[in-house]
């Protein structure tokens, strides 16, 4: 999925989401559930790995 489908999905800016990617925002816990709803997973799974 490219930033742009998941910002539409997720209702959050591109710039946003590519600012958290590389590591230059902290992010809100609301957002991280914004994502991972936009994604169709629990906010847990995208931490299982880190």
């Amino acid at each position: 999925m490219s930033q742009e489908d998941l910002a539409d999905r997720s209702g959050l800016d591109r710039s946003y989401l590519g600012s958290v990617e590389r590591g230059e925002r902290n992010i809100s816990l609301i957002n991280i559930l914004k994502i991972a709803n936009a994604l169709g997973i629990s906010a847990k799974e995208l931490f299982n790995d880190v």
